[in-house]
């Protein structure tokens, strides 16, 4: 896949991992995070894109991570799962984009990433209901996030004007549980409670 394909993506993206809300590596990856290690995975939903002459939406995936409470000094192991309704030229995208490979924000967060796990094609169910987002791989991740409450109930509460590299700069706070094991890819667990969770629309693109 040659890394100067143009492409551009927008869609839903959210995570969960084990820090208090909010977690500092969100903030900038030089703070320390709440615990000795941070884990958590980021779920993404495709609505719209191109990676050169290969449409993206409709698209799912999902990056499950484990890295050191300082993010910035690097060793991240991710873990990437694509929705087997992509085709092999989606895949390649995919795997393209969340690397880091294709460039982009991703290519950033991949600087940190010491550990790749194979990557595995498996049904990825995403859902909405109510200010909550869900994700479900069978047998695999288990996560619900949901707003917290804010003065008016009527709206989330957001972030406004924050600087992430893969994020929209406005974002919905929220707290998730997150159940995640596959035996496959190794020993890492993650069994989040009430902890850091957040959601946006993000717009990704390279010229």
């Amino acid at each position: 896949m040659p890394n100067d394909t143009a492409w551009h993506a927008a869609g839903l993206l959210f995570e969960n991992c084990n820090c208090q809300l909010v977690c500092p590596g969100h903030i900038h990856f030089t703070q320390l995070c709440t615990h000795e290690r941070c884990q958590g995975y980021w779920a993404i939903r495709f609505e719209s894109g191109q990676f050169g002459a290969t449409p993206l939406g409709g698209l799912r995936a999902v990056v499950i991570y484990d890295t050191p409470q300082l993010m910035s000094s690097g060793e991240w192991t991710e873990g990437l799962y694509i929705d087997p309704v992509a085709d092999n030229a989606q895949r390649a995208a995919l795997e393209a984009i969340l690397s880091g490979a294709a460039g982009g924000p991703w290519e950033v967060l991949g600087r940190f990433v010491a550990h790749r796990l194979p990557t595995q094609y498996v049904p990825i169910e995403i859902t909405e209901e109510d200010g909550t987002k869900a994700v479900t791989i069978a047998g695999r991740l288990r996560s619900v996030i949901a707003a917290i409450r804010g003065r008016d109930r009527s709206q989330p509460v957001r972030f406004e004007n924050i600087y992430n590299q893969i994020h929209n700069p406005s974002q919905v706070l929220a707290r998730g549980d997150t159940d995640y094991h596959d035996g496959s890819q190794g020993p890492l667990r993650i069994e989040n409670r009430g902890s850091h969770g957040l959601w946006s629309q993000f717009s990704w693109k390279v010229e």
